[in-house]
């Protein structure tokens, strides 16, 4: 037997694995690296944070990630480029991590990474009639991760999801529910990233079929954009206080939620491809708000993403919820964001899932630890029912060290 296959069998009857989860947003603002310590599997999975940190991109990356992310047309050449490249930087960045962290990549397990996301297409955004199927790309190449660690690593994630019949996303139902559902309260799960997406937990019990997750529209994708035009000095709009600072302007937030995504059945998915600056461009000529203030503009966009996320909501339920919600990415930060959530969802109890034990800004990172564990020591695990079924797959591309 191939002595890494040898190696990675008797990872998977261990007791325990500890394994590296990496994931890079769509904000681009850095590398989230998580080193978990994972017992068990299933609903029985144990999970330790041991370490966590963002190790931020500098502008060269983001300028280079730019260059192909969610662009209809790129450079075959460059993006061919850039898969490796951003193989390596990550790897290299878990390596520094690891010294940081005082931990040889002989102790680690598994290296889990999601890698970054550059285009995602499903069938109801891109209906091109020549290709009925669902796509989305990752950038990171896990051989190159691979072979510079020396850790057996997981990789492309969204692939099987894609190859049983989802969109790649949200992949979160997965992770929260066996990791964050409870035999005691229903949940809601809200991630604020750079597209706000949530996860429905009925109470732990054998039956999953009401279980689901949706994106629900722009999280922080549209406002870090505006910033970066805006206030070219800031990379987001720390704490809201720009947005608290401007007033909603209700014509254009009318403009903005005009759109056929958000009126589309549960669950969906979506990304920057569809949300950009185009569309909100579209939306300012529309309502005659080409020259509104940036502030006024940011307080808009704020309230987009509260309004999206409240209306998916009681779209889901038929009617306003009294729910815990546990929030967390970076939206997570933002108090002008998270005030303008409780006012469209009043009867819900808003926390970080801080107070479940997970860092709101490690939980994504967390939750590709989470699926590398089930795909080596695990079984696939079905969720919901109907069109809003999550399959059974056990998902990552295994690349061995050499």
């Amino acid at each position: 037997m191939n002595l890494h296959l040898a190696h990675l069998y008797q990872i998977a009857q261990q007791p325990s694995r500890r394994i590296v989860g990496l994931m890079s947003g769509t904000s681009l603002d850095g590398l989230d690296v998580a080193l978990c310590r994972l017992e068990g599997y299933g609903l029985e999975t144990k999970l330790t944070l041991e370490h966590f940190a963002t190790v931020p991109y500098l502008e060269d990356v983001r300028h280079r990630i730019r260059q192909v992310f969610a662009g209809g047309q790129v450079s075959l050449e460059y993006l061919t480029l850039l898969n490796p490249w951003l193989g390596l930087l990550h790897a290299d960045m878990v390596l520094q991590c690891l010294r940081d962290w005082h931990i040889k990549p002989a102790a680690v397990d598994l290296l889990a990474s999601h890698g970054q996301t550059v285009y995602h297409a499903p069938q109801h955004q891109h209906q091109r009639p020549d290709f009925q199927l669902n796509a989305t790309l990752q950038l990171g190449d896990g051989d190159h991760l691979a072979v510079r660690t020396g850790i057996i690593t997981l990789s492309d994630f969204r692939q099987k999801h894609v190859a049983a019949g989802g969109e790649g996303a949200p992949l979160a139902a997965y992770g929260d529910y066996l990791l964050l559902s409870s035999p005691h309260e229903e949940r809601l799960l809200l991630n604020l990233g750079g597209i706000a997406n949530f996860t429905y937990l009925p109470r732990r019990c054998h039956d999953t079929s009401t279980a689901f997750s949706t994106d629900t529209g722009p999280g922080n994708t549209l406002l870090d954009a505006t910033v970066r035009t805006s206030f070219p000095s800031l990379a987001y709009d720390e704490d809201g206080q720009l947005a608290a600072a401007g007033q909603v302007h209700q014509e254009l937030l009318r403009a903005l939620l005009d759109h056929p995504f958000f009126s589309a059945s549960l669950p969906k998915t979506t990304g920057p491809e569809l949300f950009s600056t185009a569309y909100m461009r579209q939306a300012q000529v529309q309502s005659g708000t080409s020259n509104l203030a940036p502030k006024d503009l940011l307080a808009t966009l704020t309230e987009l993403s509260a309004a999206s996320v409240a209306q998916a909501v009681i779209q889901a339920f038929g009617t306003r919820p009294a729910l815990p919600v546990y929030v967390s990415g970076g939206g997570s930060h933002n108090p002008t964001l998270g005030a303008a959530l409780r006012r469209y969802l009043p009867d819900c109890r808003f926390a970080t899932t801080e107070a479940l034990g997970v860092l709101p800004d490690a939980k994504e990172a967390i939750l590709f630890a989470l699926l590398a564990n089930e795909a080596v020591a695990g079984q696939p695990l079905a969720l919901g029912a109907g069109r809003q079924r999550v399959p059974a797959v056990t998902m990552g591309k295994i690349s061995l060290p050499s």
